[in-house]
């Protein structure tokens, strides 16, 4: 309920306010700001001596030009977090509500140049409307887009009883160091509900699937390669196990089905090694190998019983090769994520949806972990995942994003923002 004296908008107004903060979005400014941030090499080399602060220095100046006050503050050496801040007259911390957007500054390498058909870091524009670059949709569409709406926002409802935290974060490629001290710092805590905008095809995720990364390390005995009974071949014994987690995976599979809107959960071996390190031989039977396992789980699974099931695999392998070790190590754990149907930040991004878009809402799934993971898991924050770009694009050569998308998303953002701020959606008490 409002506060007495407070006036609320009725359900019109409020109607019509988000359709002029849609239509308030200046697309012309949003290509040019994604155009430039592209143009920005914001890849994570350490050799190459290139991280995100270029690109986090450009988003804060951009911010400080159209007269907002943004924070920057250092995660790691080159790798600072960008954090903006901007609530209506009739905001009172108490009673509204804080909706945040949130993005990342880092984009993964180009790869091999030369397989590009453009430069991947020249904002190209083609006759169909696609706008090309390493993190075009990966997600400096997004990061603009938000931007875009924050302006948009600002100035057609100066009065908004609520807050918007721009949040645009280091690291999401990589372990998710940026929104992990965001959530450390107490960014979080103030916040109601989040839109994450990473490239979803416009489609509102409720779902995100989780990820648990795994090293394993095979010990075995080292011996010549025409006598393999003077030792204990590592090789072997992590077969086995690769082929015990390929039955436990069929096993959930077959126990979870399909899920409607992320699909099946895996267990996959990304990276076979032996020996673990230095030259391999060929008539030299290792003494140690290496797995690397990406796991992917959906709703019905936990994290630690999945891994307590992975490590029994590994102890019935060791059973079966004597003087075999197999040790794991559990280096990140990333839960997958769930936002119920009926949370006010889903509301109000289905109204906003057909009066932007055009169509009924769609939905989809987060097919891997983003920074959202970390503000539902650890901050509790409900999340939805909704922006321009297609799914599959990236990390591909020749990544786009589509302007038309890219401008309906941020028109999106800024109609849900005054629906999921306006007056009639106090905090409750």
């Amino acid at each position: 309920m409002s506060e007495p004296g407070e006036a609320a908008r009725s359900a019109a107004e409020l109607d019509a306010l988000a359709t002029r903060a849609a239509e308030a979005v200046d697309a012309e400014r949003l290509v040019a700001w994604t155009r430039a941030l592209v143009r920005i090499r914001s890849v994570v080399d350490p050799e190459a001596g290139t991280f995100e602060r270029p690109a986090a220095e450009w988003v804060a100046a951009t911010l400080r030009e159209a007269g907002f006050d943004p924070v920057v503050t250092e995660v790691a050496p080159d790798r600072p977090n960008v954090i903006c801040d901007w609530s209506g007259s009739g905001f009172d911390p108490e009673r509204h509500r804080t909706l945040m957007f949130e993005g990342h500054s880092d984009v993964v390498t180009e790869g091999d140049r030369a397989a590009w058909s453009v430069d991947p870091f020249g904002g190209e524009v083609d006759d169909e409307g696609r706008l090309f670059g390493r993190g075009s949709a990966d997600m400096k569409g997004g990061v603009a887009a938000a931007m875009a709406a924050l302006c948009a926002v600002r100035e057609v409802a100066p009065d908004l009883p609520g807050r918007i935290r721009l949040g645009i974060v280091v690291d999401e490629e990589g372990m998710m160091l940026g929104i992990k001290r965001f959530v450390e710092d107490g960014w979080a805590d103030a916040v109601d509900g989040a839109i994450v905008c990473e490239p979803e095809q416009n489609e509102l995720c409720l779902f995100q699937k989780g990820a648990m990364r795994l090293h394993v390390r095979a010990v075995g005995v080292m011996a010549h390669g025409a006598m393999p009974y003077a030792g204990v071949n590592p090789v072997r014994g992590l077969a086995r196990f690769l082929m015990r987690t390929w039955e436990l995976e069929q096993q959930e599979q077959q126990r979870l089905g399909e899920h409607p809107h992320l699909g099946l959960p895996w267990i996959t071996p990304t990276v076979v090694r032996a020996p673990e390190g230095g030259e391999a031989q060929l008539n030299v039977m290792p003494g140690t190998a290496f797995q690397a396992i990406d796991v992917r789980t959906v709703p019905g699974q936990d994290h630690d019983a999945l891994l307590a099931e992975i490590t029994a695999a590994a102890r019935a392998t060791e059973a079966e090769f004597p003087g075999l070790a197999l040790e794991i190590q559990r280096v990140e754990s990333r839960p997958w994520t769930e936002t119920p149907a009926d949370d006010p930040l889903v509301r109000a991004l289905e109204a906003a949806y057909p009066q932007v878009l055009g169509t009924p809402p769609r939905y989809g799934g987060v097919p891997g972990a983003t920074d959202g993971t970390f503000l539902r898991a650890w901050a509790n924050v409900p999340i939805v995942t909704v922006g321009p770009g297609d799914r599959e694009i990236p990390h591909q050569v020749d990544e786009f994003v589509r302007i038309s998308d890219l401008i309906a998303s941020a028109r999106l953002y800024a109609a849900a923002a005054i629906r999921y701020l306006g007056a009639t959606n106090p905090v409750p008490t």
